[in-house]
């Protein structure tokens, strides 16, 4: 049989390579993803020095950039033959300066791009690698901290706070889950989401100055469940708090809210109109990246 390939992005520190070491003793071919290549190569020889018969490849994005989200995708989908798992964990956190408004490389508020823009982007951009391994899993690392959207004011350039824009990204990548969950079923490509623990052990919490009240393992194990537990290999659409499916903010279920969520993605996705250069199965400077969750 062959071995299951799992890309995770921010593997480099907190759970991403607690993520990373678990799924290595696993036997899975990992694909690590992270925006400097000292950490990459760190964690690399980590796992290798943990699980010597585990395969480990590395690849160097900014997902504060959509073209190199769009690289990646790219760079996976010609490099690998395979592709069983996908987990969305990089992430920017409410920020040691919160009430420092911070953009993206296209001029997008920060946590909405590396939350919600980029995952996005880059699981459109590996649907055709997916949907030709399924089945095949992909996990959202979202949040318990979550904030209705402001259509009017959706990069909060009016009362902006770190932790308000992360609450607002994180229940953005949660609808878009529920979006992309509807799209892909029956092709064999389930799309969940969870809040992994609460304030674990991680750089991000401690920079918005928060007191972690668990260790990384804590979230790693209901992460890793859902992609390799066969008792939800065929659950997809769902929010998940650690162990327990369980409903998100309500707005995660309002149709409308979706749909106008989804236009806008599209539209920031492609603004010139020609195309968002990502995969679609039917239908429809630099900045400092943290983890909070």
């Amino acid at each position: 049989m062959s071995r299951h390939t799992t890309l995770i992005t921010g593997a480099t520190q907190g759970l991403g390579r607690g993520i990373a070491l678990d799924l290595a003793a696993r036997g899975h071919a990992l694909l690590l993803h992270g925006r400097d290549q000292g950490r990459l190569d760190a964690v690399a020889a980590e796992v290798r020095d943990t699980a010597p018969d585990a395969p480990v490849r590395t690849y160097l994005a900014d997902l504060a950039d959509l073209d190199q989200v769009r690289s990646l995708a790219a760079r996976v989908r010609a490099a690998e033959p395979r592709l069983d798992g996908l987990v969305n964990n990089a992430v920017a956190g409410g920020g040691a300066e919160p009430l420092r408004r911070e953009f993206s490389r296209q001029g997008h508020e920060l946590r909405f791009a590396v939350n919600h823009l980029a995952p996005y982007a880059l699981v459109r951009g590996l649907l055709p690698l997916l949907t030709a391994s399924a089945p095949a899993r992909v996990v959202n690392v979202a949040s318990i901290g979550q904030e209705a959207i402001d259509f009017d004011d959706v990069m909060l350039e009016h009362g902006y706070e770190g932790l308000r824009a992360y609450c607002r990204s994180k229940l953005a990548m949660i609808m878009a889950t529920f979006e992309l969950a509807a799209e892909l079923d029956g092709t064999g490509v389930t799309v969940n989401t969870l809040h992994p623990a609460h304030l674990m052990d991680t750089e991000g919490v401690r920079a918005y100055g928060l007191t972690p009240a668990v260790g990384v393992d804590e979230g790693v194990r209901p992460t890793v469940r859902l992609l390799v537990d066969p008792d939800v290999a065929g659950t997809t659409g769902r929010y998940f708090d650690r162990f327990t499916d369980t409903r998100a903010h309500e707005q995660a279920y309002d149709t409308a809210a979706r749909a106008r969520l989804m236009e806008l993605t599209h539209r920031l996705l492609d603004p010139h109109g020609g195309g968002d250069g990502c995969a679609r199965t039917g239908g429809t400077g630099t900045n400092r990246v943290t983890t909070i969750q």
